[in-house]
């Protein structure tokens, strides 16, 4: 079931496929608890390096599951795979774009019939070198990520407020906050198990949206093209009871996102507080696709009304179309009068 054709990329560095190997065995006995003799089910394509690369270490790790090129197969044969399996199986999906089938949100499907999910997705955004950091990003340290995970979750909820500073810059966020998401690869207080890989973020938004006051430097944002973007000279926000009122050495493509968002919703509102922490991304470790640079080890936002997992008064879904994630030059985070953050690392344990 092909879509419009790739360039044709390189395979990855040999090695790359074995750190692959051992990260991804990791992900399947401790995240997802995949155990020995359970079915499973990959569906692949093999149209980059990137999406090959992952395929040959799944097949390592999976020797007795059913694998599924996308590209060889029928719809209808794709679904029915899907229905075949029993709930807690997992399903695995190396997608150098994102499959399509017709109005099936295959994740959120997948969830329905009670499976378990790895969703690799738009890996075609990260060609090269951005393969292997992707890669790199996959290693799964639960102590790092469910304890400083927890840790952040406890202070978050309990904050009352909180400061973003960097390049000079200081964003206050004078509310408590709504209670904190946790997608640190411990699924066991949740419904669903899994999601989109690489992992490690904590995520919360104000109570009290115009209670976020100040100024923030954006060194990277989500584009049009759903890219990140890096200015030469980060951005700064100025940001007034919960509203970007302000820019100064705005880009014209960071311009046009505002003026979009301005355009269909009136006003640009600052919504998630995100916390990433994957290790594997930095401020200058970069990749292109930018649902996978959102676990960057640092502090980001989202622009725009939209914020799905926390309803507001006044916010309708139908009229909320925009969530853009920007990502703040961070030096140091405050919860309350606790520093969380410093020398671009978290500094908490679990609690």
């Amino acid at each position: 079931m092909s879509t419009a054709p790739l360039p044709a990329t390189p395979d990855l560095p040999p090695s790359t496929v074995d750190a692959a190997t051992g990260h991804l065995r990791d992900v399947l006995a401790i995240a997802i608890e995949h155990g020995p003799g359970q079915r499973a089910l990959v569906v692949y394509d093999t149209r980059t390096g990137l999406a090959r690369a992952l395929l040959a270490a799944y097949r390592r790790n999976l020797p007795d599951a059913e694998f599924v090129d996308f590209d060889s197969v029928a719809a209808d044969q794709v679904l029915a795979r899907f229905r075949q399996l029993a709930p807690k199986d997992p399903v695995v999906l190396v997608q150098s774009t994102n499959f399509r089938l017709e109005a099936f949100r295959i994740r959120v499907e997948l969830f329905k019939l009670g499976l378990k999910v790895i969703e690799h997705v738009h890996l075609s955004r990260m060609p090269g070198v951005q393969g292997e950091h992707y890669i790199d990003a996959l290693a799964y340290d639960p102590a790092y990520f469910r304890g400083v995970g927890r840790a952040l979750k406890s202070r978050i909820d309990t904050a009352p407020g909180a400061r973003i500073c960097g390049g000079g810059e200081e964003l206050v966020f004078a509310s408590r906050f709504e209670p904190a998401k946790l997608n640190v690869g411990d699924y066991s207080e949740m419904h669903n198990v899994g999601g989109q890989f690489p992992i490690g973020e904590v995520f919360t938004e104000a109570l009290d949206l115009e209670a976020v006051n100040g100024r923030a430097q954006i060194h990277v944002f989500g584009d049009t093209a759903y890219l990140s973007n890096r200015p030469a000279t980060p951005v700064t926000i100025v940001v007034e009871r919960g509203r970007v009122v302000g820019t100064e050495n705005a880009t014209p493509e960071f311009q046009r996102v505002l003026d979009i968002i301005r355009a269909d919703e009136g006003e640009v509102w600052v919504r998630e507080l995100g916390f990433g922490m994957n290790r594997a991304f930095t401020r200058e470790r970069r990749v292109d696709d930018i649902g996978t640079y959102e676990r960057m080890c640092g502090i980001h936002l989202s622009l725009g009304a939209k914020h799905g997992v926390y309803p507001k008064p006044g916010f309708k879904r139908k009229d909320a179309r925009y969530h853009i994630d920007v990502f703040a030059v961070t030096d140091a985070v405050w919860l309350g009068e606790e520093r969380v953050y410093a020398d671009g690392a978290w500094t908490l344990r679990e609690p």
